[in-house]
């Protein structure tokens, strides 16, 4: 694991977006008992059959969860910024992980023992509630993609995967720059195709001045035609 200062990180209570429906009593044992642990880029934080230990919240850096398919080909599930929870539902369901999980970059996670975790989920109800809202919008979501992923063109997969990495995270002061530097094999896997079309597709955009490329960085030029690719697939 990566070595980093904990005092760089924002504490637990700003981080989790759960902290406002806890008691001052479980406040005070979250604080006491969880620990946090730091991951260099590329390091894998669990895997696919591992069996769970802790709740974790993603405290700096960015992930990314995703499932190995046929030929060690990797499909990207979900892209994960910092505030939110994982590695809950392999707990919840009392089984093993079903996704591996690897930092992106440089990344610190907070991570609270699942025996913790189940505790407050019987106990507060409120908090119940939120993981289930939770699992809930994740189920949405990855329907969502099931179908687009399956049923949209190369075209339309990749603007929507550009879309997403600037929906997740955003852009830097320029206002065009996507603030995520990814290779083109993990923006293939995003998009469910090969890295060859993913690099092929990107130099139609970029002449089409949809977007342009300097290096891993994408800058958007044309939001618009790019959003009107995705929805047309």
């Amino acid at each position: 694991m990566a070595k980093k200062n904990v005092s760089d990180l924002k504490p637990i209570e700003k981080i989790m977006t759960v902290w406002d429906i806890l008691t001052p009593d479980e406040r005070q044992f979250v604080k006491n008992n969880h620990s946090v642990h730091f991951y260099r880029k590329n390091e894998v934080i669990h895997c696919e059959g591992d069996a769970p230990t802790h709740m974790m919240v993603l405290a700096s850096g960015k992930v990314k969860v995703y499932k190995e398919g046929v030929g060690s080909r990797s499909q990207i599930i979900r892209l994960l910024k910092p505030g939110e929870f994982f590695g809950y539902r392999a707990i919840i369901g009392n089984g093993t992980y079903n996704t591996n999980v690897t930092a992106f970059e440089a990344s610190a996670v907070y991570m609270l023992k699942s025996d913790i975790f189940i505790s407050i989920l019987k106990n507060n109800n409120a908090f119940c509630y939120r993981f289930l809202e939770e699992l809930a919008t994740d189920l949405a979501a990855s329907d969502a993609r099931t179908i687009n992923l399956t049923q949209k063109h190369i075209r339309g997969r990749l603007a929507e995967a550009i879309l997403l990495l600037k929906k997740n995270y955003g852009l830097e002061e320029d206002g065009a720059t996507i603030c995520i530097y990814l290779s083109r094999e993990d923006l293939a896997n995003l998009s469910n195709m090969t890295t060859s079309n993913a690099i092929r597709t990107l130099s139609n955009f970029a002449n089409e001045h949809v977007i342009a490329m300097d290096g891993r960085k994408l800058k958007i030029i044309d939001e618009e035609k790019l959003r009107r690719v995705s929805k047309l697939g």
